[in-house]
């Protein structure tokens, strides 16, 4: 499998991980709280099998920045929560930050 899709999956499954942190409600709900865990499990996986193939100062960023941003859009389009212009803002730059290193930079190819 592509290290790019093991990448996808790791940023799918900790956003789906990070989504049940929160309807867990402090691991008080079951459901909630085996998702957090599956998922964190299948992230941590997923991201270590396309680090034998993708560059860790590329790998981390995206998985993280691609996260944060669909976190965040979940949080305002299912969860009730409102982001600020200043939330936009930042928000803008990860996306230009990932964008950068995905097309510019030499960083995302093998390692």
């Amino acid at each position: 499998m592509s290290p790019y899709m093991f990448l996808a999956i790791a940023i799918v499954a900790e956003v789906i991980a990070t989504c049940s942190l929160k309807l867990s409600i402090g691991f008080t709900k079951i459901l909630p709280s085996t998702f957090v865990v599956l998922g964190y499990g299948c992230s941590f996986y997923a991201l270590s099998q396309s680090l034998k193939s993708l560059q860790v100062g590329f790998t981390y960023p995206v998985w993280c920045g691609v996260g944060i941003i669909l976190v965040a859009l979940i949080g305002v389009l299912f969860m009730g929560e409102r982001v600020d212009w200043p939330g936009v803002a930042g928000m803008s730059l990860i996306i230009a930050g990932v964008v950068v290193m995905s097309v510019y930079s030499k960083m995302g190819g093998a390692a």
